[in-house]
């Protein structure tokens, strides 16, 4: 039978106070999601409130976003997005947090997210996480109270990328700091290269660059492997 992958998205579409707006990033859904296919996987979509999620980083020249955004089962999925508690968790062998700054206010401590990961990672699938996306993870907890990434290597944006993009004192909290806090450790590379980390059934990458890298580490730990 082949594999099930969930893609979870954010809905939160304000950067903080600034005026901008915000959503998921295309990419971080649209490569992982060409990584998925390509190995036979079945994916869906998912976002925190339903409907049609709120989108950053769009890119109508990248071809791999378009192609994602015009196949016609993800158009429909995308049109209106079940929210997390509609999800039987028991149909998929991954879940995905797709990255883009809204997560950093809507994944966080967000109990029906938690519950999507840890039914999947539990029952022995794979977690995995980019860019912004590992905001998913903090408050994760399992069945034991233990925090999922605690004792784990992982990546995420870094607090220098934050810096970089000026969002340092935009968004609630730096991401890679609230992670080591709850006892994960941080594995950063340069600012904007792709890096992705693997500990395990969690898989985690740092940025955009990195999306497509963590595609294939889910693929390579649900024993796929072929790239």
């Amino acid at each position: 039978m082949s594999k099930r992958v969930l893609i979870a998205l954010t809905s939160h579409s304000a950067l903080g106070s600034t005026g901008r707006t915000t959503g998921f990033y295309v990419s971080e859904a649209a490569e992982p999601w060409e990584v998925f296919t390509a190995a036979g996987f079945e994916v869906d979509l998912v976002s925190v409130a339903g409907g049609n999620p709120p989108r950053d980083g769009e890119d109508p020249a990248d071809p791999v976003q378009r192609r994602f955004l015009t196949d016609e089962r993800v158009a429909a999925q995308l049109a209106d997005t079940p929210r997390p508690d509609d999800i039987d968790t028991e149909r998929y062998d991954a879940v995905l947090f797709a990255g883009g700054h809204g997560t950093m206010w809507d994944f966080p401590d967000n109990l029906a997210l938690a519950r999507l990961a840890r039914e999947v990672y539990e029952r022995g699938g794979v977690v995995a996480a980019v860019c912004h996306g590992p905001a998913a993870l903090i408050g994760l907890t399992l069945s034991d109270g233990s925090h999922l990434v605690s004792g784990k290597k992982v990546a995420a944006f870094t607090n220098a990328e934050e810096s970089a993009v000026g969002l340092t004192d935009v968004v609630p909290f730096l991401l890679a700091d609230r992670l080591q806090e709850q006892g994960a450790v941080h594995v950063p590379a340069d600012d904007f290269t792709a890096n992705t980390v693997t500990d395990g059934r969690l898989v985690t990458g740092q940025n955009p660059a990195s999306a497509r890298g963590v595609a294939e580490g889910v693929v390579a730990a649900l024993g796929q492997g072929g790239f």
